[in-house]
Order: C-alpha cells, then structure tokens, then sequence
C-alpha cells in the first residue's frame, strides 16, 4: 500500500522495518574515553560499563559512570572491589582473575561512571568511591521491573548520597577518637558526579562544582553546578541552617596608600563567593565534616530520555569547567571519537595557565549498535549538523520508501529533574508513581526496625492536613538525627 500526500499514512514496509530497527537498538552501545592531569592527586573515577541489577540476568543491564579524586597510586590492579547490593552482587577487577565460579559470572556486568573531586584529603573521595553505589542500589527492591527502577532510582540516588555522607563522618569521628593522625578524615570532602545509563535513559546525580554536559542530536543540556552565588537560593539556606556560625566572605582588604586611615576604608571583592568556617565555595558535598551540616550531601539529580540518534556525555571535575565553557568543551572534542576527545579536552583547559589543578574528564558516546565506531566524513563540518551526521542511522537496504520521509521527530524526554535541599519533599512516597520504601526500613540507611520504631520523616511537617505521617516514609533514629542537623533543628 503506498502513501499519497497529505493521507498521513504510512507504507506497510516502513512500518515493519522501523520496528525491526527499533529491535535492534533497544540498548545502545557505551564507548567511553578518560584522560586527567594531576595537580594534587584528589581526582578519582569509576566507570562500569556493563552491571547487572540481577545476577546473570542481561535483561537488567545499565552502566554507571563517575568522577572522584583518586591518587593513581592508590589504584590497586590487583584486587577486584565489591558493591554488594539487595540481593545482588556487583564486581568490577583491575585485570585478576577470580577464582569463585560464581563472581566470574558476575565479570563485566555493569556500567557505571562515577567522578569524585576530593578537598583537604583523598579520604572522602575514596570512601565514596568504593561505597556510594552499593548504598545507592540497595535502596532499591531488587524485585523491581525495569520501569519501576528507572522511576525509583531519583530517590535512590537521594537515600544513596545521605547513607555515604553520614557513614564517613561516623567512621571519621570514631576513628579520630583512636588516632591523631587521622584528623584529616574530619577534614577531607569531596564533590561527585554519578551518572547512571540504563538503555537510552541518563539519570545524572551531583553534589559540588563537578558537573556533565550531554550533547544530542537535538542540541545540549548543562547538569547544574552547586556553587554559593549571592542570587541563589543556597545562600539563604545556609544563613538559615547555620545561624550566626555562618557567614559569607569574598574579598580581601585593600588599603590605599595615599589615603591612610585609622580603618579599613577600601576593599575589593576578589574570587567566588565562601562560607565559612571552612572557606568552601560549595553547598553540597560529601564530608566536609568541620565545617557543619548546612553543606548537604542531597544531590541535583536529572533524568533524560535519548532519541535512538544517541549522543555525547562529558563527565569533568573543575579543573575543566574553571578554563573552559560547556559550548568551548563540546565544540573542541566534535569529531572526534571518545578517548581523543577527553585527551582534547584536557589539553584545552590546561594549556593556556598549565596545570593548576586537578583536571579529569570521561567522554561516553552512546550510539546506535550498527555505529561502534562513529564515522565522520568532513571534519570542516561544525555546528549541530556534524554531530546529527555523526549519530545518524543509516539503512543498508534501498526502498522505494525512506524512513526519514515517514519518521517521527527524534527528540530528547526530560524525565525528571529536582534539586531542592528539602529531605521530606525529595523522598516523598507520592513523588513517584512506584512505592519504593518498606513499611519497617528505613528510608535512608535501610535498617529493619521493629514496628513503631521509626520515625516519620513527615513529622515535622507544615502540611499535616494533606500528608499522614503514619504512612511514611520512615528513618531509624540516627538518620532523623541527621535530617534536624540538616535542617539546621540540632
């Protein structure tokens, strides 16, 4: 059956060949690249390219992806690291083999990209590395379908970033109680930029001045960076939480020599804006642990949907973002296949000044199977059509009919995006259209409480007329100890 314009239908052959196609792509392939210049030694990555949400089961594939300071030296290739989960275990190896059957069914299951920017010490970076994605998905049921995953996981990421932050100051502050020479882990924190990809769908989490740009066929999105501006709202928040301990400071003192007073008539603001005690130009980490609990660990977390065109996700620590713009950084990698263009990278944000800080990116390219390797045709080529022709599916077969002719607009879905510094309203059970918390866990830690031991963590709540604080979700008492401190109540 042919179509006539104007009919709006569509060939019988297109139809069956874009469902074939769809078959086809159903899960992208992840082709990534990493390069880093190391200043201080902070920065540390983990990526995971191909995990499993259960065990031997493909179907339940995703990859995770983050940046964290990380000494090289500290990066053993000798030993495996384990993330056990609910009911599921996760391993990544270094190159070793693994002598138990049933972990080396487990090799090479899971994606996952990961960067951690560590301050004042490695401690917190490390720590994160090694213990936020299992506190992540152990907050999810393992008996969940893939969909309720994905609608699960923005609330995950939430109960995930809390677990590690309160886990590391609790381990600092017994620890430091036995050893004087461990008061660096009072000190040390670090910022995170965990990037999870399950098929088309990028869910993004962060706490700091790390932050990913992700370029589609249809254009770009920034994730958002959490630093202290005088117009943001964190500023307010933190005067809020910390009373008269905090305070901002951004300028140093200038005296005018021809103009000599008994005061300090003439100043200058100089550098970002900080709070203090600790002089932090951030408002989310994780650690931070001396300079108090109105620097929160609840990251800005957005979900996407990709087109089936793919695209490019640029995961950098601050060193890239202080010297270069998203639009500088997008448009000097176009082209260029994934492990280039993060050496590209790199090598434009150090260049000018040399190497100031720590400098890491990861460069994941998320394409269609039938384009492993991504061709481009004419480098002079620049603008949104280079990276279209760079992502775009082409057939192998001739017809009479194109697909292009019938094809619907490939366009980026916004899934989800929150960033609100407020526990009650980020965990809230009617947030999502999937119940996620058991009615005896807590909602943060997951510890199994007996009945009437938990504490609603609607029960402060302004809005008792619209919300039961019997219905959940509950925290056991030390993790409400952690929300008030939060909050800015202890």
């Amino acid at each position: 059956m042919a179509a006539t314009d104007g009919d709006g239908m569509v060939p019988l052959a297109v139809l069956l060949r874009r469902e074939m196609s769809w078959e086809r792509i159903e899960n992208p392939d992840i082709i990534y690249g990493e390069a880093s210049e190391s200043k201080k030694g902070e920065d540390f990555t983990l990526v995971m390219t191909e995990c499993q949400r259960v065990p031997r089961r493909p179907d339940t594939t995703f990859s995770v992806f983050a940046v964290m300071p990380l000494p090289y030296q500290s990066q053993s290739l000798d030993k495996p690291y384990f993330y056990l989960g609910t009911n599921c275990q996760f391993f990544l190896t270094g190159g070793s083999n693994v002598g138990s059957p049933l972990l080396a069914d487990l090799v090479h299951l899971i994606s996952s990209m990961q960067l951690f920017d560590g301050h004042n010490g490695s401690a917190a970076a490390i720590y994160s590395k090694e213990n936020l994605l299992n506190n992540v998905l152990s907050s999810i049921p393992s008996e969940f379908s893939r969909n309720e995953w994905v609608q699960a996981l923005p609330r995950a990421l939430v109960a995930g970033f809390i677990k590690t932050d309160k886990d590391f100051k609790e381990m600092g502050t017994i620890l430091c109680k036995f050893c004087i020479g461990l008061k660096d882990l009072m000190v040390s924190g670090t910022t995170v930029t965990f990037v999870i990809i399950d098929r088309w769908v990028v869910t993004v989490a962060s706490v700091g001045d790390s932050r990913c740009v992700l370029e589609s066929a249809e254009g770009q999105f920034c994730h958002r960076v959490e630093r202290i501006t005088a117009h943001g709202g964190e500023v307010g928040r933190m005067n809020v939480a910390g009373g008269a301990e905090v305070f901002l400071l951004a300028f140093i003192i200038y005296i005018d020599p021809d103009h000599v007073g008994h005061g300090f008539e003439n100043f200058c603001q100089f550098g970002p804006l900080r709070c203090w005690p600790g002089g932090l130009c951030l408002s989310r980490s994780i650690g931070d642990q001396d300079v108090g609990e109105f620097i929160l660990p609840i990251p800005h977390v957005k979900q996407v949907k990709l087109s089936n065109a793919g695209g490019r996700l640029v995961i950098s620590s601050d060193g890239v973002w202080d010297a270069l713009s998203a639009e500088k950084v997008l448009s000097c990698c176009r082209g260029l296949p994934a492990e280039a263009a993060a050496f590209r990278i790199v090598k434009e944000a150090v260049q000018p000044k040399g190497i100031r800080d720590d400098t890491t990116c990861i460069v994941v390219d998320i394409l269609p199977p039938e384009k492993i390797s991504p061709s481009f045709p004419n480098f002079k080529r620049s603008g949104k059509g280079m990276f279209k022709s760079m992502f775009r599916r082409r057939s192998s077969e001739s017809s009479l009919f194109s697909n292009r002719d019938y094809s619907e607009a490939d366009m980026v879905e916004e899934i989800f995006e929150d960033g609100s510094p407020v526990l009650a309203h980020r965990l809230d059970p009617e947030y999502s259209a999937c119940p996620m918390f058991r009615p005896f866990n807590c909602a943060i830690c997951q510890l199994e409480m007996k009945p009437g031991e938990g504490i609603s963590l609607h029960d402060n709540s302004t809005k008792h007329g619209t919300i039961n604080p019997w219905d959940g979700p509950f925290l056991c008492a030390a993790c409400n100890t952690k929300k008030e401190a939060m909050e800015g109540r202890r």
